[in-house]
């Protein structure tokens, strides 16, 4: 009989630590999501100092809150986590250059989201061969 990782103890431990870990981080990214759809400081002047107007900090904001509800669906996990990598690196790249802002929390939670693809890699391996079709 063939193990997989989440029958052993270890497997199991990681399993609800990565689970911990991925409410945490979309409880962030619904916290940080409420604050652009509130104009609240500093999304407002982050995104005006972009230059987008409204309408890419409202986006930001959906796709933070659909990232949010994929963290939180088993077989979206690591698809989501992938997606916060991106959108975090374009986060942590706007504070420094653009806003001239702090990086450290972006960085946190490009590191975070990245744990998280990674360890939910099998997840997004399945679902991209059905998506596939392979």
């Amino acid at each position: 009989m063939t193990t997989t990782p989440h029958q052993t103890a270890g497997g199991r431990v990681a399993n609800v630590g990565l689970w911990v870990l991925q409410i945490a981080v979309a409880g962030f990214f619904v916290m940080s999501a409420m604050a652009k759809f509130t104009n609240a400081e500093p999304a407002a002047s982050t995104f005006e100092a972009i230059g987008f107007g409204d309408w890419f900090r409202h986006l930001t904001g959906v796709l933070e809150v659909a990232g949010a509800v994929g963290l939180l669906v088993p077989r979206l996990a690591g698809v989501a986590g992938l997606a916060f990598v991106g959108l975090t690196v374009c986060a942590t790249l706007t504070e420094a250059f653009v806003s001239k802002g702090g990086v450290v929390m972006p960085l946190v939670a490009l590191v975070l989201s990245a744990v998280i693809a990674w360890g939910r890699r099998e997840s997004t391996a399945r679902l991209w061969s059905l998506v596939a079709g392979r």
